[in-house]
């Protein structure tokens, strides 16, 4: 007779391998930073890349590539602007890099904010009610768009429709301490806005 876990305890393949990816050392950031700006994580040394230039180690807000046939996240004032979420500390501790967040990003946990940015799918259909918003969009399928920081998990009331295009979304924020996952934020309850 096959057994299957409880519903709370299956996790997306897709969401591990993206998480797993994020946990590494040196992922690769979805729109590469311009040769020269990649910053190796504090007291450890960029990997050798080809030419002298240096790798991006998959940390910080990500950029968003000129390439890229998206636009850019427009300015809005009533949603939390990514340059807040992305301030954020790291420590280690026992062999983990755990968040340190500052008063600001500590003062939204359990609270309803709005938070624009690019769907990233985390199962498949057309209809999600589980998926990572970031700050810039994918432009590889095997690619991070930055870091932990650059990213915010949400899940939603009811399922909302894929979508390549900006989403903006509402919810309670969870501030994440030490999530299992390496996630640094998550809307739980969330809707999607105008």
């Amino acid at each position: 007779m096959k057994t299957t876990a409880p519903t709370a305890f299956r996790i997306s393949p897709l969401l591990l391998a993206l998480l797993l990816a994020a946990a590494g050392a040196h992922a690769q950031l979805s729109s590469p930073l311009p040769a020269g700006s990649g910053k190796p994580a504090a007291g450890k040394a960029a990997p050798a890349a080809p030419d002298g230039l240096a790798l991006p180690a998959g940390q910080g807000a990500g950029v968003h590539g000129a390439n890229s046939p998206y636009a850019p996240l427009a300015p809005r004032a009533d949603v939390v602007p990514w340059s807040v979420l992305t301030d954020v500390k790291t420590k280690n501790e026992k062999n983990r890099i755990l968040p340190v967040f500052n008063e600001g990003q500590l003062g939204m946990n359990g609270k309803t904010q709005r938070i624009q940015g690019f769907m990233m799918p985390l199962e498949p259909g057309k209809k999600q009610r589980h998926f990572l918003l970031s700050s810039v969009p994918l432009t590889c399928s095997f690619c991070l768009p930055g870091g932990p920081e650059s990213m915010v998990e949400v899940k939603t009331r009811t399922p909302v429709e894929y979508s390549t295009e900006v989403v903006v979304v509402e919810g309670r924020l969870q501030v994440l301490h030490d999530d299992s996952y390496g996630l640094y934020y998550r809307i739980n309850d969330a809707v999607t806005v105008k």
